[in-house]
């Protein structure tokens, strides 16, 4: 049994100084203004435009982010309309080949960290999740390898916490919606486990178009 931390990656590099030039041209097509771009203008213009309300133009640019998260996170990802998904699928992934399961260790039990939620128990549950999750592997092992049964039947006795990746596009005026959506402290621990640091990233990746969405912690 296997069980790692949810994490994310990029499927491709951001450069943010093209991207920003890339949507400064797209909207002032709008205005017929192209003649005051300058080396320096893209950020200036974006910054007004998202100030303005006038997102459709963040539309123009799209990009794919891995996620690697548990069958719980992916079930919310997966509702946002206006974005594509490839998932790794347990009816065709047959994780008795490995002759192990891989789980995503809940956040909330045994984090220290400042924006974790603790509880007093939190070492107990996380020890009886791992005894858990075990039962679950076993069982699930036993009906693949043992009573003849196909993952997409196995899969069955799967929980929440089993690893899934997900492949999450869309553009950066739905990504801004989903951050803002999935970085709030209503949002699930889970979610905003990945959801944060992302955004942190994409504000240092592509300057202006993320930097109005503000992280309310836990602790504050």
């Amino acid at each position: 049994m296997r069980v790692i931390e949810a994490g994310f990656d990029f499927l491709e590099p951001l450069y943010g100084a093209y991207i920003l030039r890339k949507l400064e041209l797209c909207g002032r097509v709008c205005y017929k203004s192209e003649e005051r771009i300058t080396d320096d203008s893209a950020a200036t213009f974006v910054r007004n435009i998202i100030k303005n309300g006038h997102e459709s133009v963040l539309e123009h640019v799209s990009f794919s982010i891995r996620f690697i998260v548990d069958r719980g996170v992916s079930h919310e990802l997966v509702r946002h309309r206006l974005a594509s998904f490839s998932q790794e699928s347990t009816r065709y992934c047959n994780y008795g080949n490995d002759n192990e399961c891989t789980f995503i260790r809940p956040v909330f039990w045994g984090n220290t960290s400042k924006d974790s939620i603790l509880h007093t128990n939190d070492q107990f549950c996380y020890e009886r999740w791992v005894k858990e999750m075990q039962n679950v592997e076993d069982t699930y092992l036993h009906m693949v390898n043992n009573l003849g049964a196909t993952p997409q039947e196995a899969r069955s006795v799967l929980p929440n916490s089993i690893k899934t990746e997900v492949i999450m596009t869309c553009n950066l005026r739905e990504w801004r919606h989903v951050l803002k959506l999935r970085t709030s402290k209503a949002a699930h621990p889970q979610m905003r486990e990945v959801m944060i640091p992302l955004l942190e990233t994409l504000q240092e990746q592509i300057p202006v178009v993320f930097d109005d969405i503000v992280v309310v912690r836990y602790y504050d």
